[in-house]
């Protein structure tokens, strides 16, 4: 059997990606779509024009040669009808698990007579070709190349995150599920020291009574006042030593609420 291939659709929220795609698209004016290694859309095409999706693609000779320039090209190119497209790989672990292609933007003012020509040699209305040519976005070179470059950037930060989660999630289970039984011991501290300081207490105010009997015996009582003194000093302690308890525990809850946190 051949190894399993990573598909993007089984980690990831396309919604997301979705959104990072209208949102550049937008912005920019470039056409962009999702797109797996089966060739199939990942997601809804944003910004898509007319001039390519209707005409150009749209006729036989067209599509051939557009499929020709899907197939061939890579990276930020100059398609056969004379706009700007781009195709960019995303990647995780060295593996491609689908690309991001769009473009269908004009690098400066068309000529009009040669997309009138392009039309015919297409088979295209030279009129209603060039009608649907005005209403494509025109912008530069240099800002679709950067704008491409871009969202190859962003889209493939958020899918190594989406993986990361994804192939991590046991793990981070396993690490919320200790700091759930931290929470629970530390609890359990927290009622053993409320009980023991609360023994403290009796146990300081019974010296206490102690050492006044002790007194009234006079002679007698001396060395019973020693053993209540040493009583009532030894709860004293233990008092303060069940208060820096709590202070390391309450120390100990806030830092790991704020683990907590990060799985939030």
């Amino acid at each position: 059997m051949g190894q399993h291939k990573m598909e993007l659709k089984e980690f990831m929220d396309l919604s997301k990606l979705q959104k990072i795609q209208d949102d550049f698209s937008n912005a920019t004016g470039l056409a962009a779509i999702a797109v797996g290694m089966d060739g199939q859309y990942l997601t809804e095409g944003s910004n898509f024009t007319d001039f390519c999706m209707k005409y150009t693609r749209g006729s036989q000779e067209g599509k051939r040669r557009c499929v020709k320039c899907d197939n061939e090209c890579t990276g930020t190119y100059f398609c056969h009808a004379g706009l700007m497209d781009f195709s960019v790989d995303i990647m995780v672990n060295g593996e491609q698990v689908g690309a991001i292609i769009g473009g269908q933007v004009l690098p400066g003012p068309p000529d009009e007579d040669k997309f009138r020509q392009t039309a015919q040699e297409l088979g295209i209305n030279p009129d209603e070709y060039i009608n649907a040519l005005r209403k494509v976005p025109v912008s530069t070179e240099s800002k679709i190349r950067a704008s491409a470059n871009l969202l190859g950037i962003i889209v493939n930060q958020l899918v190594n995150l989406e993986y990361f989660k994804y192939s991590n999630a046991d793990r981070l289970s396993g690490v919320q599920k200790g700091v759930e039984e931290s929470n629970e011991l530390i609890q359990t501290i927290n009622d053993n020291t409320s009980y023991l300081k609360a023994i403290a207490k009796k146990q300081n105010i019974l010296s206490l009574n102690a050492s006044i009997e002790a007194a009234r015996s006079g002679e007698a009582g001396a060395g019973f006042a020693v053993v209540a003194k040493n009583m009532q000093e030894l709860s004293s302690q233990s008092a303060v030593i069940y208060t820096d308890i709590e202070k390391s525990v309450a120390e100990i809850t806030e830092r790991i609420s704020s683990l907590v946190s990060l799985f939030d």
